[in-house]
């Protein structure tokens, strides 16, 4: 065919064309599937949220450390003792970090902080997530030793060991909070900064790490979400197991309230878990194929849904701050008693001293030891 001919040329006009409507489809398509997925209602729900969490999470957590300073705990509790500390430490490294973030949300996502702050922030928010959910699973632990093996807890000093294991959680989740230190976390969106947010104009590489980052922490936590189950499982199995047992019967009222403590404990960890953790961890991962757009790119209404459902997630993950320290009411006896003690000195006039709290904590403590033993001969 001539290549001057009317044929060819019009040929070669619809090709053109057929390109230039591919690229601008292209385009489209990419401006789509660029556009931050956000949900607004978060810009209203998290500064009410976030303000009730660090006014009452500042002052509980504060609190459980003046209670947790001053209680003098025997040797069968030493262990459990130094959990308690550092997951209230933890709480509080994520309460002090709030003023920030509901200023990030007032502003409709907009960080004013600078890239450093947020990294902190960032790192400190992960920090808290999972030193918690490890201190919660060693705190389960703890009580699964002591109500199986009560007499090796009574007898032995565990606070050594209790130490070394805070150690090295906080060794692992610091170390595992690396990332968010040292890689850039602001990213631009038109006139907003966010905050560890807007990584779909990454590009494909940078998102599929980021995927991945987010599919091991999930794993992570459902192992140890097992090993929380099956602890506090085998807790109530025991406890329950013992309620026919001619040793309650004959008698002791103090038994039968370690146990419904004890039990009160379970439920509590597992209502922690499943309330403040499992929704974050089960949303999570479709929510990351879906914001990175990596899955239902062109599912605009799955995806909003699913954003919407992670906000919330996020919001309930926040509560843990604040059920913590109901749970160290059932851990330990010393707790309760310090805290009974506290309010009754408060209420009278003139004040008692201060010292005469702490000595009769310490004589309870006594009390527990036996009772503890008694349980597990059962």
């Amino acid at each position: 065919m001539d290549s001057t001919s009317p044929a060819h040329r019009d040929s070669l006009t619809n090709g053109t064309l057929t390109a230039l409507e591919n690229t601008a489809e292209d385009t489209v398509n990419n401006s789509v599937n660029k556009t931050f997925l956000d949900s607004q209602f978060r810009y209203t729900a998290f500064p009410i949220f976030y303000s009730f969490v660090f006014t009452f999470g500042l002052m509980g957590n504060c609190y459980v450390l003046y209670i947790l300073r001053n209680i003098r705990e025997t040797k069968a509790i030493n262990e459990i003792r130094i959990y308690m500390t550092n997951l209230t430490i933890a709480d509080l490294l994520f309460v002090v970090a709030l003023p920030l973030w509901i200023d990030y949300y007032s502003q409709k996502g907009n960080w004013r902080f600078g890239d450093g702050l947020c990294r902190i922030t960032g790192a400190m928010f992960f920090i808290n997530t999972y030193c918690s959910i490890l201190f919660l699973s060693v705190i389960s632990f703890n009580r699964y030793w002591v109500v199986t093996r009560p007499l090796d807890a009574a007898s032995s000093d565990r606070r050594l060991q209790g130490i070394l294991v805070s150690a090295v959680i906080w060794l692992v989740v610091l170390c595992a909070s690396i990332p968010y230190l040292v890689t850039k976390s602001l990213n631009k969106d038109g006139n907003f900064e966010r905050c560890f947010e807007g990584y779909h104009e990454q590009d494909s590489d940078t998102r599929k790490n980021v995927a991945i980052t987010h599919f091991l922490i999930i794993g992570f936590f459902f192992l140890v979400f097992l090993l929380v189950v099956t602890c506090n499982g085998m807790i109530a199995y025991t406890l329950l197991s013992q309620s026919g047992s001619p040793h309650i019967a004959q008698g002791s009222g103090r038994s039968l309230g370690l146990k419904r403590r004890a039990l009160g404990m379970v439920t509590l960890v597992l209502a922690v878990f499943v309330v403040c953790f499992l929704p974050h961890h089960v949303v999570q991962g479709p929510w990351t194929l879906a914001v990175l757009d990596l899955a239902m790119k062109n599912d605009t209404s799955v995806k909003q849904n699913l954003n919407d459902a992670h906000q919330i997630t996020l919001m309930l993950m926040g509560l843990n701050c604040l059920l913590d320290p109901v749970i160290y009411c059932f851990a330990t006896r010393m707790f309760r008693s310090y805290i009974s003690a506290h309010f009754q000195k408060m209420k009278k006039r003139p004040v008692c001293p201060s010292n005469t709290v702490f000595s009769s904590v310490a004589m309870d403590s006594h009390r527990k030891h036996s009772t503890l033993v008694r349980l597990g001969s059962l």
